[in-house]
């Protein structure tokens, strides 16, 4: 039986992307492969971050018990998980809405044809994040409209990579696209006037919603 390393998990509402405000139940996965110098869950990353070992049919079972339609599967980095292709599938066809986050260094393809494709909500890490050279590009042509490409900017300099990129790849053709401030680097007001002075229709500025709900650092929310 297959077991995923789950480091928590919890009911609260979608703080961000196309779903925000949405209620949810988020998975967090242990581990990452990448080390963004702005991370927020770092603690979860190291594969020796205490988890509790869950089978598909206790998770549904919790899922099924809160009577939750959308599951947002969080980490570190979901998609390195062992087997986390059957679990997204046993979820969906069991009714449940997926959405992935993965911070868009995993090669999708393998995920893009699952007979319950859930919806990925994709970063690229611009150059502030140290982790742009880990970028997998190749994944923006497998996007659809209800996928997300997320830009987690802290300086003007993100703020022009995340266009050139946008443009380069016609990222707007697919999917929407979000910016998305890191919180206590860069002020969402340059954001917008980056926005208007630039034109730039297609962006949509997000503010993690659960940071003004909840005290920033609170887990579990």
């Amino acid at each position: 039986m297959i077991t995923y390393p789950v480091v928590e998990k919890f009911i609260s509402i979608n703080g961000e992307g196309q779903k925000a405000g949405e209620l949810a139940a988020f998975i967090r996965m242990r581990g990452c492969n990448l080390s963004c110098n702005y991370c927020d869950t770092s603690w979860a990353n190291t594969m020796d971050c205490p988890c509790e070992f869950l089978s598909t049919e206790e998770l549904i079972t919790w899922l099924t018990e809160h009577k939750i339609k959308n599951v947002t599967l969080t980490g570190g980095e979901p998609l390195l998980t062992k087997g986390i292709d059957i679990f997204i599938e046993s979820l969906g066809s069991s009714g449940f809405s997926v959405e992935i986050e993965t911070n868009g260094s995993v090669a999708l393809d393998c995920f893009h044809n699952l007979l319950h494709r859930p919806a990925f909500t994709m970063d690229y890490k611009c150059p502030d994040s140290g982790m742009e050279q880990a970028m997998c590009t190749d994944n923006f042509s497998l996007l659809l409209s209800k996928d997300t490409v997320k830009f987690v900017v802290s300086s003007i300099a993100d703020l022009e990579k995340a266009r050139t990129i946008c443009t380069h790849y016609k990222i707007a053709d697919h999917c929407p696209i979000f910016l998305s401030p890191v919180f206590g680097r860069i002020d969402p007001k340059e954001i917008v006037e980056y926005m208007i002075e630039h034109h730039w229709n297609e962006a949509r500025l997000q503010l993690q919603m659960h940071k003004f709900i909840w005290p920033p650092e609170q887990r579990g929310v």
